[in-house]
């Protein structure tokens, strides 16, 4: 399975065009701390693959502080045979660079 790993802007035009379900599997801390709007939040600590959204119109798309845990979340969702295979590549430090705006505590 190949992780598509997608770029801020791309993340960013599929969530204003509403065609992405965009799932931060970051702490609560870190979520409660800063977040992009409109992302579910779904800590991968307690990760529940049957709470994921199911909407086969807006695939899900994960994302995490630089990449690392949104990328176990895809190959966790692989192995449970889920047709996951999308996250922002180098997380919501990514977006912030692209200078996308985040929801602040």
């Amino acid at each position: 399975m190949q992780v598509i790993e997608m770029s801020a802007e791309d993340v960013a035009a599929a969530l204003e065009a509403g065609t992405i379900t965009l799932v931060d599997v970051r702490e609560d801390n870190e979520y409660a701390h800063e977040h992009i709007a409109g992302a579910v939040h779904m800590p991968l600590s307690r990760f529940d693959l049957a709470a994921l959204p199911d909407d086969p119109e807006k695939p899900v798309v994960f994302h995490c502080h630089i990449g690392g845990r949104s990328a176990r979340a895809v190959m966790f969702c692989a192995q449970q045979g889920l047709p996951i295979d999308s996250h922002l590549s180098g997380g919501i430090d990514a977006w912030k660079a692209a200078g996308l705006p985040v929801v602040r505590g």
